[in-house]
């Protein structure tokens, strides 16, 4: 059984989707399928396959869903002592050290990342050179163009 560690705003956010999906989502699509069947013939009524393509997609989903939150592991890096070490859920700056160009992120679950909001996946090479590592140690990264090296200059719990 495989468990999915996740902070408390990603928890949440599958949780609002969840209810999004389950309370909005399917009953308009149970009154879609419900109007397209009364189009007559099933075999040729492009509504109603295209509503039922649809709600196939939607119950896949919120099965998914509903099986993650299951198997959550929610961590809320707030209420864990800071020591400068780099876990899951801390939101980490970091200096290239060649360039000194800074970056902050913070480490999340898959379902969370998104590189764009500086949210990056705990299963990330970056993520993983970092996790266990402490303020003022200096990283070595693999990536497509070669070795990076990042300084951590500063961890937060937030």
């Amino acid at each position: 059984m495989t468990k999915y560690p996740m902070t408390v705003q990603g928890a949440r956010a599958l949780e609002e989707e969840l209810a999004h999906l389950t309370k909005v989502v399917r009953p308009k699509l149970s009154q879609d399928i419900g109007t397209a069947r009364e189009l007559g013939d099933l075999k040729e009524n492009a509504e109603y396959h295209a509503a039922r393509e649809q709600q196939g997609m939607v119950e896949a989903r919120v099965r998914d869903i509903e099986g993650r939150l299951q198997h959550a592991v929610v961590i809320d890096v707030t209420t864990i002592a800071h020591t400068g070490k780099v876990i899951f859920g801390t939101t980490v700056e970091i200096a290239n050290v060649e360039t000194d160009e800074s970056v902050t992120y913070q480490i999340v679950g898959e379902d969370e990342a998104d590189i764009r909001l500086g949210k990056l996946s705990v299963g990330s090479p970056i993520a993983r050179a970092m996790v266990g590592k402490e303020e003022g140690d200096v990283v070595v990264v693999k990536t497509p163009s070669g070795i990076v090296e990042y300084e951590i200059v500063e961890v937060r719990h937030i």
